[in-house]
C-alpha cells in the first residue's frame, strides 16, 4: 500500500515509514546520550531504561514535529539528500529550546537530567544516526518494491493527463504504470511504447503480469466498459479506481479536465459535521491568537519600517473588498506593500519584480509579515485560519466565466494561509489561478481538524523558506 488515508488526507506510506524511523533514532539518541552522560554501565541503565523512555519520546515526538513543520522529509525529492540533512540540521537546533520548555513544563513526570547538555549531545547523535538510517532508507524506498503496479483502462485524453501529470518527482508517485489498454474505437494519444494492445481478457492479463490496481481513465463511458472483466479483477483482489479520484490521492489535488458535477456530487468528501465546525473555529481562534501575541512586536516595527520610508503621514494599512464565504464581500486588512497610487488605472495582477512595491514593501512581502493584519479578519470570523486565499470581486467574476467550478471555492471561509500556498507558488495569471484551484479544491474536498493543522505546522516551512512568496 502506497498511501494511507488519515482524516480524509493522503499521506504517502514510505515517508510515514520514514517519520517513525526517524522517531525510533531521535528516542535512541536521547537513550545513548543519557547513557555516556550519566551511567556507562550497560546493566544498570538497562534495569532503568523505563525511567528514561517518557523522556526519550518526548525528546522525538518535539523533534519529528519540527521536521514536519520544515518540511524535512519531502524536501528529499527536490533537493535532494544534502538539502535534506540541512533542514535536519536547522530543526534539531530549533528543538533543543523547544525540548526544553517541554522538559520544564513536565518536570513531574519527565526524567530531569540537566537536560541541555542531554539535548545538545542527543541532537549531534540524533544527526549523525538519522543520516545512516536515512541512506538505508532510501537505498530500499528508491526500489520498485514499495511501489504499486498499475494498469491504466484508456489511452485518450484523461489518461494522456494523468501520465504527464503524474510522472513529475513532485508528486511523489508510489506507483509504476503497466501500460495503457485502450478501448475499440477509442482515439489513442498514448505514446506506443506505454501503449499495450488490448488483451482478450483483463483479468487473464493481470494472472500472468500481477497488478495491484487498474484505473479507470477512459474519456467516454457511455461506449461501454468491460464490467465482468473488472468484476473478475476485483474478485481477484486488484483494486478499481475511478481515474479522477487515482489522480486526486497521487498529486493531492482535483483534476479540473477529469471531474463532473456528477463526480463531486457522489465522490467522498464536500461534509463538514458540526462538530468538526466548531473545532476549526477553536482552532482558528487559537492559531491567530497565538501569531498575534508573537508578531506583535514585528507588526509594530512594520509599522515603523513604513512610516519612515514614506512618510508619517502615509497610510500603513491597504484595505481591499475580497469575495469571502458564500460570495459575501467583506474588506482584508494588509500592511502597505506598495506605493499608495498603486492601483490609480484600475485592479491589476500582481507580478513579479513590481514596480509598484516598496523596498519595505518587498521585505514584507518576501516573509509574509504583510499578511498579519489579516489576523483581525480571522478573529472577527470573516476568515478561517486555514482555507483558500480570497480573491478580489473583480476577478472572481472574470475567473468564474472561465474556470471551470472556480466558484466552489467560495464553499468555506477564505483562509490566511492554505493547502495551495504550500503546494503551488504565487498566482499571477489565469493559469496559476486555474493551477492552484485545482489544491483548493482538495482541501475543500478533504477538509478536516489533522489537515488544517498540518497546513499550519507546515506554513511555518514558507514563511522560512520563502516558498510561494512573490
Amino acid at each position: 500500500m502506497a498511501h494511507v488515508r488519515l482524516f480524509r488526507h493522503y499521506i504517502h506510506v514510505p515517508f510515514v515509514i520514514l517519520g517513525l524511523i526517524d522517531l525510533v533514532v531521535l528516542a535512541l539518541s536521547f537513550c545513548i546520550a543519557v547513557f555516556f552522560r550519566h551511567f556507562g554501565d550497560v546493566s544498570f541503565f538497562l534495569d532503568n531504561v523505563q525511567f528514561l523512555l517518557p523522556s526519550a519520546i518526548g525528546f522525538g515526538v518535539v523533534n519529528l514535529l519540527v521536521m514536519v513543520a520544515l518540511g524535512v522529509h519531502q524536501s528529499k525529492l527536490e533537493e535532494g539528500m544534502s538539502g535534506m540533512m540541512l533542514r535536519t540540521i536547522f530543526s534539531l537546533i530549533l528543538g533543543v529550546p523547544a525540548c526544553g520548555f517541554l522538559f520544564i513544563l513536565g518536570d513531574d513526570w519527565l526524567w530531569y537530567l540537566g537536560f541541555s547538555d542531554i539535548l545538545t549531545s542527543a541532537s549531534v547523535v540524533g544527526l549523525f544516526l538519522l543520516g545512516i538510517f536515512r541512506l538505508i532508507f532510501f537505498s530500499v524506498a528508491g526500489k520498485d518494491a514499495f511501489k504499486r503496479k498499475v494498469l491504466v483502462l484508456g489511452a485518450g485524453a484523461k489518461a494522456r493527463q494523468l501520465l504527464e501529470d503524474l510522472r513529475t518527482p513532485f508528486n511523489r508517485k508510489g506507483f509504476i504504470i503497466a501500460g495503457f489498454v485502450p478501448l475499440p474505437d477509442e482515439p489513442i494519444q498514448i505514446r506506443d511504447e506505454t501503449l499495450l494492445l488490448r488483451p482478450s481478457s483483463l483479468y487473464r492479463y493481470i494472472l500472468r503480469h500481477p497488478v495491484r490496481e487498474i484505473v479507470v481513465a477512459v474519456d467516454d463511458r457511455r461506449k461501454g466498459l468491460p464490467m465482468e472483466d473488472l468484476l473478475e479483477c476485483k474478485m481477484e483482489g486488484v483494486r478499481i479506481v475511478d481515474g479522477a479520484s487515482f489522480y486526486e490521492r497521487e498529486s493531492r489535488k482535483v483534476a479540473l479536465e477529469m471531474v463532473t458535477r456528477g463526480w463531486l456530487v457522489f465522490s467522498d468528501g464536500f461534509s463538514v459535521s458540526s462538530v468538526s465546525g466548531y473545532g476549526k473555529r477553536l482552532l482558528d481562534v487559537l492559531a491567530a491568537g497565538t501569531l498575534l501575541l508573537v508578531g506583535l512586536p514585528l507588526m509594530v516595527l512594520t509599522a515603523i519600517a513604513i512610516k519612515i520610508e514614506d512618510g508619517i503621514k502615509a497610510p500603513v494599512f491597504y484595505s481591499q473588498e475580497r469575495v469571502g464565504l458564500n460570495g459575501r464581500i467583506f474588506s482584508v486588512h494588509k500592511f502597505r506593500s506598495m506605493i499608495t497610487d498603486a492601483e490609480k488605472n484600475g485592479a491589476v495582477w500582481a507580478r513579479q519584480n513590481d514596480s509598484r512595491v516598496t523596498k519595505v514593501g518587498e521585505f514584507i512581502r518576501k516573509v509574509r509579515i504583510d499578511e498579519l493584519p489579516q489576523i483581525f479578519n480571522v478573529l472577527n470570523g470573516t476568515m478561517a485560519f486555514v482555507g483558500p486565499r480570497p480573491e478580489r470581486p473583480v476577478f472572481v467574476e472574470q475567473l468564474t466565466e472561465k474556470i471551470p467550478f472556480y466558484s466552489e471555492r467560495h464553499r468555506v471561509k477564505p483562509g490566511l494561509t492554505g493547502w495551495a500556498q504550500l503546494c503551488f507558488a504565487y498566482a499571477d495569471n489565469e493559469e496559476d489561478t486555474r493551477e492552484k484551484l485545482r489544491y483548493d479544491l482538495y482541501y475543500i474536498k478533504n477538509q478536516s481538524l489533522l489537515l488544517d493543522l498540518l497546513i499550519i505546522i507546515q506554513t511555518v516551512e514558507v514563511v522560512l523558506f520563502k516558498k510561494g512568496s512573490r
